[in-house]
């Protein structure tokens, strides 16, 4: 029989880890938690061991900190997300600094400038552009639930899935981080279907109707919404996009998906228009970017802005620069810096983002950029810079796993001017620039908070050269660092 694991009785949280979990030093051991704040004095049930550190969970307070800001979420706790409400918004922006310092420090070992103050975000609440839900039959019942001991009275939900329970999901009334229009039409939704019988997915064993809803907003005010059905009933899926469609006239794309897969991506799917265009559109300055239903863009529209206005800055551009681009996703970098630039030349792994690239490129009237699609490590090499010219600026923007060795080796023979590293990953950032540090130094740092009341932070570094171009690659070895998707 397993042991049971210890209780730590009325110990002190001292601090915030990276991960959005709080800190207990216990002895010489280093116990995570969730849920708990610098200042909180807890009993914790320890829930799992290694030999550097432990796991556990709070089971009871005895002492709230003064730092504890109350949740202004029903579902805080819950469903998983926003962890760190009870954190003042203050206080999250202070953590998440330190956690850019901590990470070039410990990671990076390389000379830093003066670090500046993040950027927070103007909206802390109803910020984000993109929610998804999902549809079930059998929901997730909560303690209090549970603890009454009655028969609930509706079994299906429609709203977000329980970490770690791929078949559970809570439902979802009343959520804060998108448009409050989110929450009348998924509330809408749910209302109408189980009026009319409709029937939600059933996550073990496949069946249903309804399987995911979509809701894209923009800044400009249009509304997209993407039904997504596992069974093709078409008079169910009909009557419920009629319904919205005379109950929401803000909707200006209303699209429909039929995925039987066992995956829930839509990527690789047809998307149908029911009513309206198949795109909204968002703004910044005077560019307008067409985003559909498989676009990929920022989902917090205001950080993302002052995110490209300080890449921008960092850039320096005079007007007769050649810019390359890397991971340029849907090109909203490259084309924000076109008309500031000589030429852009925009490197993305994923076909479609190219195509959608070169849609918003012609839908503002921008000549002066080339996209081009395929593996970073593979197209990026010195015949590419050979054939396309040396860049005097290069961004990159990588994914969580940061740059792979070959990119950062191309990157030193293109030996651009300047180069400004964006990243969502401040651990793998450092590593790729410890991998520069002996041809550039930092010449400044901006975090920037994307997703406040989460551990999540965005860093943009600005690298100068500071020696000749090198005349061959150099074999580099990258260390892997763990890197969880946001």
């Amino acid at each position: 029989m397993k042991k049971k694991l210890p209780i730590l009785e009325k110990v002190t949280v001292s601090g915030v880890a990276a991960e959005g979990k709080a800190i207990v030093k216990y002895g010489e051991q280093v116990v995570f938690v969730p849920f708990a704040v610098p200042g909180d004095v807890v009993d914790i049930q320890l829930t799992g061991r290694k030999k550097t550190y432990a796991e556990g969970r709070v089971i009871r307070f005895h002492a709230y900190s003064s730092q504890r800001a109350t949740p202004f979420c029903e579902h805080y706790g819950i469903c998983g997300g926003c962890q760190w409400q009870i954190l003042p918004y203050s206080e999250q922006l202070r953590c998440k600094q330190q956690q850019v310092v901590d990470q070039l420090t410990r990671i990076g070992k390389v000379e830093l400038p003066e670090i500046s103050p993040i950027l927070g975000s103007e909206k802390t609440r109803r910020y984000r552009n993109k929610l998804e839900f999902t549809f079930s039959d059998s929901r997730w019942l909560t303690e209090e639930e549970i603890r009454s001991g009655r028969q609930p009275a509706e079994h299906n939900a429609l709203g977000f899935h329980i970490p770690g329970r791929f078949d559970k999901v809570l439902d979802i009334r009343t959520c804060r981080l998108q448009d409050e229009i989110s929450d009348r039409i998924r509330n809408e939704v749910r209302t109408f279907a189980l009026a009319q019988g409709l029937t939600f997915f059933n996550l073990r064993n496949r069946g249903g109707l309804l399987r995911n809803l979509i809701i894209r907003t923009a800044t400009t005010g249009e509304v997209m919404l993407i039904l997504v059905c596992y069974e093709d009933d078409e008079s169910g899926r009909t009557a419920l996009l009629n319904h919205l469609a005379d109950r929401f006239p803000e909707i200006t794309s209303l699209l429909h998906v039929l995925n039987p897969k066992a995956n829930d991506t839509i990527t690789d799917l047809e998307v149908h228009v029911f009513k309206g265009k198949d795109f909204i559109t968002e703004q910044m300055e005077d560019l307008r970017f067409k985003i559909g239903p498989k676009s990929f863009f920022q989902t917090n529209s205001g950080q993302a802005y002052r995110l490209y206005a300080a890449v921008r800055d960092f850039a320096g551009l005079t007007g007769t620069e050649h810019v390359y681009d890397l991971y340029t996703g849907t090109g909203t970098i490259a084309n924000f810096l076109a008309r500031r630039a000589g030429r852009v030349t925009g490197i993305e792994y994923v076909p479609e983002a190219i195509e959608d690239a070169k849609v918003n490129a012609a839908f503002n009237s921008i000549a002066n950029v080339h996209f081009l699609a395929g593996d970073m490590k593979d197209l990026l090499t010195a015949d590419f810079i050979e054939t396309h010219g040396r860049p005097d600026v290069l961004i990159t923007d990588p994914p969580r796993a940061g740059m792979h060795g070959d990119v950062i080796q191309t990157i030193l023979l293109a030996a651009p001017r300047r180069i400004v590293y964006v990243s969502c990953n401040p651990a793998t950032q450092a590593r790729d620039l410890h991998l520069l540090d002996a041809d550039y130094r930092i010449v400044k740092v901006q975090p920037v908070d994307m997703f406040p009341h989460t551990h999540h932070v965005e860093n943009i570094v600005l690298l100068e050269r500071k020696i000749a171009p090198a005349p061959v690659a150099r074999a580099i070895q990258v260390p892997h660092i763990a890197a969880k998707e946001q």
